[in-house]
């Protein structure tokens, strides 16, 4: 046997091996590229929904109504694709119902437009401020006051709202002790005050579910209207018999909205009139997003 040991074959120096290296490198690199290109494919792909994503629009009803009175813009809005809630609002007192939905925007992730019908233009007005991505808000024969006004003082601004000879009021136990005042539309004059343009089989079942709003939250005072900041859209409900059409064009003018009028619908032209608006809440959606 040789004294000397022969020289052991180092495994990376085998034929096989010095093949697949190179091989198996170049693998890895067009890996490497793959991987990026997926991320950056799957970046892009996210930033384009981003932007083309839909925003979530907030029906906000009003007195004597609820939520099941946007059932016919609902169905519309989500058959064109947005996400829509329609909560209820608790006729209660300006400053807690506009807490409560800036409550259930807060919950909301991306752009949110804002609509409100008559008592529900105050709330959204008010629940707007301080969410930056509220990006319109929409009023749907509604009330925009201005800082310090009240729902009853645009209502008593301009003649012929019915509304003021058409309530019943009921007391009510207040939480903390003493009563409050509850106010319904009269059952006999609540087809000609809130819905004279709908059938009358359709204004009896209104009339008897009706939400009531206490009137503490008609006279409550507005805060700072965020129509001044954000942009707004208004439809004005040309017969309408509880807010004067003057009224409405008022407060649209004031608020620089983008204003339609639809002349013969009454104060619920989003029952009346579904087309109309639903066509003015995507306007303002397409506009601002």
């Amino acid at each position: 046997m040789s004294a000397h040991a022969s020289p052991q074959t180092s495994p990376l120096s085998r034929p096989g091996i010095r093949i697949l290296l190179p091989v198996t490198l170049a693998v890895l690199a067009m890996l490497a590229i793959l991987v990026t290109a997926l991320s950056s494919s799957a970046a892009a792909a996210t930033a384009a929904s981003r932007h083309t994503a839909k925003p979530t629009v907030v029906l906000v009803h009003g007195a004597f109504a609820d939520a099941s009175s946007w059932n016919k813009v609902v169905a519309r809005l989500q058959g064109a694709g947005y996400p829509v809630i329609a909560p209820a609002n608790p006729l209660r007192d300006l400053a807690g119902d506009s807490a409560y939905l800036s409550s259930i925007v807060s919950t909301i992730d991306g752009p949110v437009i804002l609509v409100g019908h008559s008592y529900g233009g105050a709330v959204i007005s008010n629940a707007a401020t301080g969410h930056p991505n509220v990006k319109a808000l929409v009023f749907i024969a509604a009330f925009a006051p201005e800082e310090a006004e009240s729902a009853l003082d645009l209502t008593g601004k301009f003649p012929g709202s019915q509304l003021p000879t058409s309530l019943i009021t009921r007391q009510y136990p207040l939480p903390g002790g003493g009563t409050g005042t509850d106010a319904y539309v009269d059952p006999a004059k609540f087809r000609a005050a809130f819905a004279a343009d709908l059938p009358a089989r359709d204004t009896a079942l209104m009339a008897a579910t009706q939400r009531p709003a206490a009137l503490a939250a008609l006279a409550s005072p507005s805060g700072a209207p965020a129509w001044k900041t954000i942009p707004s859209w208004y439809l004005v409900a040309g017969a309408d018999q509880a807010i004067p059409a003057a009224a409405q064009r008022f407060m649209a003018k004031r608020a620089g909205a983008h204003t339609s009028e639809v002349r013969e619908a009454s104060h619920v032209v989003m029952i009346s009139r579904p087309d109309t608006t639903t066509a003015l809440i995507t306007a303002a959606a397409r506009t601002t997003s």
